[in-house]
């Protein structure tokens, strides 16, 4: 066997097990891919569950509390001007 045929059967050997590694490894990505998919789905079912028995039924309180806020933060540039003008009449 001469060098020339010597190096192209190393060359597709060479080929040959590129091909054979990169296949293994997107054969080892898929599944791990897969196996993320699996596990969201049930993380998923699990926080739509949390959501519906738990989170749903404090919406109303959450919205009562928000509008307070609301009341609070409209309030508190009058209260700040009014602090102001007090503020400037006391002697220093």
């Amino acid at each position: 066997m001469s060098t020339t045929h010597l190096l192209i059967l190393l060359s597709v050997l060479l080929a040959v097990v590129v091909v054979a590694v990169l296949a293994t490894a997107l054969i080892l990505v898929r599944r791990g891919l897969h196996s993320v998919g699996n596990q969201l789905a049930v993380l998923d079912g699990a926080l739509t569950g949390v959501e519906a028995e738990h989170l749903a039924p404090l919406e109303p309180a959450v919205t009562a509390i928000n509008a307070q806020f609301d009341i609070i933060l409209g309030a508190l540039p009058g209260i700040g001007a009014k602090a102001a003008v007090v503020a400037e009449r006391r002697p220093a």
